[in-house]
């Protein structure tokens, strides 16, 4: 299990690495008080690989009894590298979960009316339970225009505002996948929720406002405080040093520091942003919303970046793509 393990003392700060079977161990010792405190990374890659076998398995066992096999189609426009890599990533989840998988692809001068011809067609086809249209689309497609084009009952990604609606209201419904995520991995690692301050950073549609809605919610994981905080948010620094759970989805690199959070913060980094980097072959490196560095030494529990939400947002599709084939939601 990856954990810290950090001393209160005064002095300085000893970091050990260890890697071992995809696992990292961090242990920093920090020489303050006579006092010991456990801080736990949230693997997002081995919940998510817990998952995925339990799908696989329900999955075989609908076959077995003679059931459809979940189809999940995705509609690729132009050929964005990283959407590139997303969807590929979607289609191999699918085979390695039992679903059947259709991807459909245009160049980036298709029309928008060509694209909802084309979203109306899978509406209609009977055999496909769930499907998504990959954003970012090209800037002539209105994007809102196609997300309500998609019938709700469809809409795996959660971004219909029918299912948008019924989320805020907690209704049965296909939840976005990465606040869905972040949920599975508060409620499979215990982290107490109830009465918490939950501290949202961002305000987007897709992550932003849905997790701070999610996290309102009675039941668990739910029932906090929830403040959101966005570009126009004056006091952030303050705000986030009376959180006891921070989720930062702000897509700026490292924007939480140490000196923005208390002793035994819960860390939820969304962020994946892309920048230059001599260390690598690609010429790049993944960055959270949280300055990793600073903030670990300080958390109970944090999410790393790679390797914390990322894995998680694929998996959460899977889901709704299972709940979608058999009609859990929408009959």
């Amino acid at each position: 299990m990856s954990f810290f393990i950090y001393q209160k003392m005064k002095i300085h700060i000893i970091r050990i690495y260890f890697y071992h079977s995809r696992k990292i161990i961090f242990v920093i010792i920090k020489q303050y008080y006579k006092k010991f405190i456990f801080m736990q990374l949230i693997d997002g890659k081995a919940i998510s690989t817990q998952i995925k076998k339990e799908i696989a398995e329900e999955v075989a066992i609908i076959k077995a009894n003679g059931g459809k096999t979940p189809h999940l189609a995705a509609i690729l426009v132009g050929h964005d590298g990283g959407s590139e890599t997303y969807v590929a990533s979607k289609v191999r989840t699918c085979e390695e979960v039992g679903f059947k998988s259709t991807l459909i692809r245009f160049e980036t001068d298709v029309t928008e009316k060509e694209l909802l011809a084309c979203v109306e067609q899978l509406n209609k086809d009977a055999d496909v339970d769930g499907f998504i249209v990959q954003l970012p689309l090209p800037k002539h497609i209105s994007e809102q225009k196609v997300i309500e084009a998609i019938d709700y009952r469809k809409d795996v990604d959660g971004f219909h505002p029918i299912n948008v609606g019924r989320m805020s209201i907690g209704l049965p419904c296909f939840v976005s996948a990465t606040p869905a995520g972040i949920l599975e991995l508060l409620k499979r690692y215990n982290i107490p929720t109830q009465g918490k301050h939950c501290v949202v950073l961002g305000r987007s549609n897709i992550v932003g406002k849905p997790v701070a809605n999610l996290m309102l919610q009675k039941g668990y994981p739910g029932d906090a405080t929830v403040t959101i905080c966005h570009s126009r948010t004056p006091n952030i620094k303050e705000i986030c040093l009376s959180a006891d759970i921070i989720i930062a989805a702000l897509g700026s690199p490292e924007f939480l520091k140490g000196d923005m959070v208390k002793e035994g913060i819960v860390v939820i980094d969304v962020g994946t942003t892309r920048v230059p980097s001599t260390e690598t072959k690609s010429g790049f490196k993944l960055k959270g919303d949280v300055d990793f560095g600073e903030v670990a030494s300080k958390a109970s529990y944090i999410t790393p970046v790679p390797g914390g939400v990322g894995p998680m947002t694929i998996i959460s599709l899977m889901r709704n793509t299972l709940l979608a084939g058999k009609k859990e939601i929408y009959k």
